[in-house]
């Protein structure tokens, strides 16, 4: 409903062209020269004027107001009366100087006229697209006729005629509309912000929040989604209060309709990271990870819940019920190590509502491809979620999300599986930024936290698909520095790849594995050791002779080897210190932050060898 200030100024808007209309009626009946040509101004400007009236008239009464076009068309109205009082007014006989002074000619009222004609257009369709009995928006009908205002743009009118069928319609147009716009935003970003502008965002969230039926919820969110592919479109929902909307029918919605949520959480947290905040600050991550999990630990469940005895269960259960009802708001989560007591205590402390278990029952009635692609797009808000935030990977750390994710991960397969892995792979990456998120989630007697690493391993070992192997590879050289000296069986997948046929792949297992050898390692010297033992030198050496990339990260890591395990073996049978020597004079040449590191190494290279020849000679009888 419009508010009081808004009324007024709408009112307002439309009372300076009804003022301007009487002034020429005015000058028109004081005109003594064209008064034939005044005259016929003057039926034009009553024209104007009566439909001007009238739209004051319902603005003033309307429960709901599109004021857009009413500001846009009154204004181009308001200057055409203008030019018709300033000539009309030059009709009037007052001397002889005035009228030497004064020259008016027909063609000057035929412009006139021309500008008068198309404000009675322009107001003709203006009362159309609000007529409550004649099929426009307040009757029921999408008016997509041209007023002469928008001649030269007419997704202009239809924009208005769309957004004003959504504020004022009945659903069955309003889900017509918010398809039309869905379409018209899909064409091109012109398109995008012409719908914008003209206020075309809050119709379409408070058709998705009222939830009237499934199909204007999905017109709804398939609009906005097609807005939200920019930063300002984006910040434009948010300041619409969009983001509490979209969790909250993400939270309490049938699976289609959150499955169309969760993209649009993924869209808007990948274009705009205030939006990215807002949705974690909404809590948006406790949902997503409830709807990816859902049916993933049924099989576990089932598998535990049989080697229980009865009265086990029953004590398990009262114990939930009682934390439940004693501490709704705190976390949901189980100490214990049981993941499917944690997910069978999960839903029951979130879906105590009736409503909520009704949507429950309703996607465990779902179609099977209905619920894979709910968990794709979830996973893909949560990958969106993640990225580049260290306080957003700690929230799905804290709802048990790394336990989900490596199930997943584990079961699954396509593109569901893919953004799983991303969504680890951005977690891991905040966690190599920040110690506190390292130490907390990423502990080497954490459950979830095995559970990931093994998965990756997995992937990297099995899955020979560089897609999935290259985010998998760099998530483990993120947890680097959570590995102690004894987990050598993460290095060796590692090791590995370095000699796979796919470049990148090869590339980012020596990137991954630079960051166990590198100086910010503590256990730098224990994992380069182990790198070489599981035949890292001559994997490396045959990356020299590769493409760009691939040497570049190849010579770092053998760099690395060379500092901290100068005295191997390996490194003198593999000439190591020719390579390097050779890499100084050529690729140092072309990349000179690398000096630096490559002459340390050569220097190292060159203290054993001269230590090992001394001992040599030492011993010469």
């Amino acid at each position: 409903m419009a508010t009081e200030l808004e009324e007024k100024l709408i009112e307002e808007e439309l009372g300076y062209p009804i003022r301007l209309s009487e002034q020429v009626r005015a000058a028109v009946d004081e005109a003594n020269l064209f008064k034939l040509e005044c005259s016929e101004v003057g039926k034009q400007v009553d024209r104007v004027s009566q439909m001007l009236r009238t739209m004051t008239r319902f603005a003033s009464t309307a429960q709901f107001l599109y004021d857009r076009p009413i500001r846009r068309v009154t204004a181009e109205v308001s200057k055409n009366l203008e030019r018709a009082l300033t000539l009309v007014r030059k009709c009037k006989r007052r001397s002889v100087l005035r009228r030497v002074v004064t020259i008016v000619s027909a063609a000057d009222f035929r412009k006139v006229q021309s500008f008068l004609e198309s404000s009675v257009g322009d107001m003709r369709w203006l009362l159309s697209i609000f007529d409550t009995e004649n099929g426009g928006a307040g009757g029921g009908g999408i008016n997509l006729s041209l007023p002469p205002i928008a001649s030269n743009d007419p997704i202009l009118s239809w924009v208005w005629s769309f957004v004003a069928t959504l504020q004022m319609s009945q659903l069955p147009e309003k889900i017509e509309a918010a398809n039309e716009l869905a379409s018209f935003a899909r064409d091109n970003d012109r398109n995008k912000k012409i719908i914008v502008e003209e206020g075309g965002v809050p119709p379409l969230l408070k058709l998705l929040k009222d939830g009237a039926s499934l199909e204007a919820q999905i017109a709804a969110t398939a609009a906005i989604y097609n807005l939200a592919n920019d930063q300002e479109r984006v910040r434009a929902i948010v300041n619409e209060l969009g983001v509490q909307i979209i969790v909250q029918v993400l939270s309490d919605s049938p699976m289609v309709v959150q499955t169309q949520a969760a993209r649009l959480v993924a869209r808007m947290a990948e274009y705009d990271t205030i939006a990215q905040e807002d949705f974690a600050r909404e809590n948006v991550i406790r949902p997503l990870v409830t709807l990816l999990s859902f049916e993933t630990f049924v099989d576990d469940h089932k598998d535990q819940s049989s080697k229980q005895s009865f009265h086990s269960i029953v004590q398990i259960n009262k114990q939930m019920e009682k934390k439940t009802l004693t501490r709704p708001n705190s976390r949901p989560y189980s100490n214990s190590n049981s993941n499917s007591n944690y997910y069978h205590y999960y839903y029951h402390s979130n879906e105590g509502s009736s409503r909520a278990g009704q949507h429950r029952r309703e996607r465990e009635n779902e179609k099977p491809e209905v619920k894979l692609s709910l968990k794709i797009s979830c996973a893909g808000a949560l990958w969106m979620l993640a990225k580049g935030s260290v306080l957003n990977s700690r929230r799905i750390t804290e709802t048990k999300g790394l336990l989900c994710l490596a199930k997943l991960v584990e079961k699954e397969e396509g593109e569901l599986q893919y953004n799983c892995l991303m969504t680890i792979m951005e977690i891991t990456a905040a966690a190599e930024s920040n110690a506190d998120l390292r130490r907390s989630s990423f502990r080497i007697n954490s459950p979830a936290a095995k559970a990931v690493v093994e998965q990756l391993l997995r992937v990297i070992r099995e899955l020979d698909n560089p897609i999935l192997q290259v985010p998998a590879i760099k998530s483990i050289g993120s947890l680097a520095r959570t590995f102690p000296a004894r987990e050598t069986w993460v290095i060796n997948p590692l090791v590995t790849q370095l000699s796979h046929r796919n470049p990148d792949v090869a590339a980012e297992a020596a990137i991954s594995l630079g960051k166990f050898a590198c100086l910010d390692n503590f256990l730098c010297v224990e994992h380069s050791k182990t790198i070489i033992e599981y035949n890292g030198v001559p994997q490396l050496m045959r990356m020299l002779r590769a493409n760009e990339r691939t040497q570049w990260h190849g010579l770092i890591l053998l760099c690395y080897l060379a500092i901290h395990a100068g005295n191997s073996e390996a490194l003198e049978q593999a000439r190591v210190l020719t390579a390097l020597e050779g890499a100084d004079r050529t690729v140092v040449a072309q990349h000179p932050e690398l000096r630096e590191l490559v002459s340390k190494a050569i220097d190292h290279l060159n203290l054993y060898r001269v230590g090992v020849q001394s001992q040599m000679h030492s011993f010469v009888p």
